[in-house]
């Protein structure tokens, strides 16, 4: 017996992160299938030819967002009727969309007329912006239009507020107009980066899943690293690991790898806690793992105003430490409980699986090299994208071919070729596009690689939604900090404890994040915390993309972190675990994703910043290597062998010192780690003689 390395049945997933969708059918489906096709039609139109100006172009996203959101979301989870969209909901749909089309109808009297709203202006920007609520209640649930909403009741009270608190005030006819037709409002800079980036990377992720990328990472998984210790869980990592690079979405990782690994570890002896403690893990940490990151990278480098390929650089060190976490823990967990891997025999042949579908990594290495060639995240995302297409388009033409010579021969020059008609420029794309299209309804098997390719453009359109909608919504917030100026008032206080103590300044960031993770996406959460936090850390001394990757990584800690765990809900659904339980465990996994960023902060190098040595990031990264290799025995109890409690003491002590950043720390920290290790290895290796036969 073999086992399949498939992709994932999406239809069997019991969690849903956000909301209870619609199951239509019939005319419905259409309906929707029709608004989704649209709107990536809409969003490729834009990424090749520009047809808008700016605001316009975020104008009709939101639109499409909206209007997508209230026919797939139903008003209320309970009682909703799943099957049809009421006439209410196609009404707020239809009506959302005309609204945001008052940008495009009325652009050059809206900006002659900016700050001086009319009356017909006022309606149209106070109906955008309670729809805007009502669709992140929807898709999102309460929390994140709950803080948005205080930030809104702020703008419009708070000059009532007593002492620092209060602002000069500002009349309802300023907030609507700020929010609902400025630059730095609904329409502002991270619906920018949802309706140009974000969009084209997801829909990048929906070609790849649907050209087989799932079940060549789960085959190369299996491979590898299935028949090691406790192989199944290492799987798990490893899977996940891939998956991130073209996902960036840590909760649809775990719906997707997470139906096939969560069950093989339970299979071969891990529980289910620590199952799906592995898998929430092992997943959110696709949104810091290169290439294609989470939305709120695109975001910050747009904050920033620096290349993408940049917080790439600060990105890659430590999502490699990350994993290297989560795949140690996996590891002692294994040896603890004596678990073997897979049988060899029923594991893929790696080697065989890339050779059969090497050909879809052509896409990712093009993204890759046009990142760090200095090429925009739009350019490089439309060229990964039209590549794909390509590939899904010739895998009819490729079927036909009977000898894998040819076939080899076909990919290679498929790629080739893409490769040099890109730099000429969109129409060349276009017209090999085309013409594979032609040739995909006169070959066998065409037909069904052309619907193959219509539901990837659904389904990107799809999952584009959470990521949009909380992107528009959290333009509430930048316009309120925006116009009031409040975001200082929270970073003098930072700056005032910072005076003392830079490592508390950081603790007070971390607990903001995590704290405000409790309840609204990571988006949300890095923009409030970035907008506050990161000036007044800036001050302090910690260089900006450092600052913003600190806010970054504990919002994605805070989907790990009870009591709302995304993640760890998400592989509890799948493993039939306790949340809570999973959740706690997955933050003793995912250890380094707290100690880390410290550790960033007190030596940049560790994020590739200020053009540091080789020698100084193999020192840091070596640090931090070991560090790693002592939590995660402290945490787990085993290395070689079970540790003593004293043992774990001593592990855990060694591990901090090297972590902490104070005079001498790295010195005593190294002693002790060598001292333990060494006295760990000859004590297991006595224990082993004196158990030996």
């Amino acid at each position: 017996m073999r086992i399949e390395a498939s992709a994932p049945d999406r239809g069997q997933e019991s969690f849903s992160e956000h909301g209870v969708t619609r199951r239509l059918g019939g005319r419905w489906l259409t309906v929707v299938s029709a608004v989704a096709l649209a709107f990536s039609t809409y969003q490729l139109v834009v990424a090749a030819f520009h047809p808008f100006s700016s605001l316009v172009t975020r104008s009709f996203h939101v639109g499409f967002l909206l209007t997508l959101t209230f026919l797939l979301y139903p008003s209320f989870r309970h009682g909703a009727r799943l099957s049809k969209v009421g006439a209410g909901d196609t009404a707020l749909a239809i009506g959302a969309f005309l609204l945001c089309s008052y940008q495009w109808l009325y652009e050059g009297e809206l900006i002659q007329r900016a700050g001086d709203p009319t009356i017909a202006d006022l309606w149209v920007g106070t109906a955008l912006i309670i729809l805007v609520f009502e669709a992140a209640r929807r898709i999102l649930g309460l929390a994140l239009p709950l803080v948005c909403g205080a930030f809104l009741l702020y703008g419009l009270f708070g000059n009532y507020f007593p002492g620092d608190l209060a602002h000069r005030g500002f009349g309802f006819g300023q907030i609507v107009d700020q929010l609902a037709f400025g630059t730095e409002g609904i329409f502002g800079i991270p619906t920018l980066v949802s309706a140009t980036y974000i969009f084209l990377f997801i829909l990048f992720g929906s070609f790849l899943e649907h050209a087989g990328m799932i079940h060549l990472f789960n085959s190369i998984a299996l491979g590898f690293v299935g028949h090691t210790k406790g192989g199944a869980a290492k799987v798990s990592v490893l899977s996940s690991g891939l998956m991130g690079t073209i996902s960036g979405s840590g909760v649809a990782n775990v719906l997707t790898t997470g139906q096939f690994t969560i069950p093989l570890m339970k299979k071969f002896g891990y529980s289910g806690v620590f199952a799906g403690a592995v898998e929430a893990t092992s997943s959110m940490g696709g949104q810091i793992m290169p290439p294609v990151m989470g939305a709120v990278a695109f975001i910050m480098a747009e904050n920033l105003n620096v290349p993408y390929a940049e917080i790439v650089k600060a990105a890659l060190v430590p999502a490699c430490l990350y994993y290297a976490t989560a795949f140690w823990m996996v590891h002692l967990e294994a040896g603890k409980k004596r678990l073997l891997g897979l049988p060899k025999e029923q594991c893929p042949d790696p080697w065989q699986a890339m050779r059969a579908q090497w050909h879809l990594v052509l896409p990712l290495a093009a993204l890759v090299w046009m990142l760090f060639a200095g090429y925009t995240p739009m350019y490089a995302g439309m060229t990964g994208l039209s590549l794909t297409a390509i590939l899904i388009l010739g895998s009819a033409i490729a079927a036909r071919l009977s000898s894998t010579a040819f076939r080899y021969v076909f990919w290679l020059a498929v790629g080739l070729s893409s490769a040099t008609l890109v730099k000429w420029g969109v129409y060349p794309v276009l017209a090999v596009i085309v013409a594979l299209v032609a040739i995909a309804f006169s070959v066998k098997g065409g037909r069904h690689t052309l619907h193959n390719l219509k539901n990837a453009l659904i389904d990107g359109a799809r999952q584009a939604l959470p990521v949009g909608v909380a992107c528009a919504i959290v333009g509430v917030i930048i316009g309120v900090l925006t116009l009031t100026g409040a975001a200082s008032s929270f970073a003098g206080y930072i700056l005032k404890v910072g005076e003392h103590s830079l490592f508390l300044s950081l603790m007070l960031t971390m607990l903001v994040c995590l704290l405000l993770g409790m309840g609204i996406p990571t988006i949300p959460n890095y923009i409030i915390t970035s907008s506050i936090a990161a000036p007044a850390l800036l001050k302090l001394g910690v260089p900006l993309i450092v600052s913003h990757m600190f806010v970054f990584y504990f919002g994605i800690m805070a989907d790990l972190t009870p009591p709302v765990a995304l993640a760890a809900f998400a592989a509890a659904s799948i493993s039939k675990e306790s949340p809570m339980q999973t959740g706690l465990k997955a933050v003793q996994i995912a250890i380094a994703g707290f100690v880390v960023p410290y550790m960033a902060v007190y030596d940049n190098a560790l994020m590739l910043q200020g053009n540091p040595s080789v020698l100084a990031v193999a020192y840091i990264v070596g640090k931090a290597l070991v560090a790693i290799v002592l939590w995660g025995a402290a945490a787990i109890g085993h290395l070689r062998a079970p540790l003593a409690a004293w043992e774990r003491v001593i592990a855990a002590l060694a591990a901090f010192l090297l972590v902490a950043a104070l005079p001498l720390t790295d010195e005593l920290g190294l002693a002790l780690a060598v001292l333990f290790i060494l006295w760990h290895w000859r004590r297991s290796i006595a224990g082993a003689g004196e158990t030996a036969p």
